[in-house]
């Protein structure tokens, strides 16, 4: 079964330059403040993710809270992604330790 992991977002900012982040929140949501570096991940361009990001990528997967999240984070892995991540807390807890952009 293909899994992922959780991370915190101390580790997710130490590994900035390392990692993919994609943002499964609503559009609205996103456009209004997100990650520095975070990709929109949704139905519309998730095949276009797929097919352009290398499958040893590491990517981690960012929600509201840290829930929805995992569920998309075990399809991404499914996908043959080796190395997965649910950011723990989610953009909400990235919002209060981290800088946001904001649009």
């Amino acid at each position: 079964m293909e899994t992922f992991h959780h991370i915190s977002v101390a580790d997710v900012a130490a590994r900035a330059a390392d990692v993919t982040v994609v943002d499964i929140r609503d559009p609205q949501s996103f456009a209004l403040s997100h990650m520095p570096g975070a990709t929109h991940l949704s139905n519309d361009n998730f095949a276009a993710f797929l097919s352009s990001t290398a499958k040893d990528t590491p990517v981690v997967v960012v929600c509201y809270h840290g829930i929805s999240s995992q569920q998309a984070a075990r399809v991404v892995a499914a996908q043959g992604f080796t190395e997965v991540y649910s950011m723990d807390g989610g953009f909400e807890a990235w919002r209060q330790q981290q800088p946001v952009i904001s649009e």
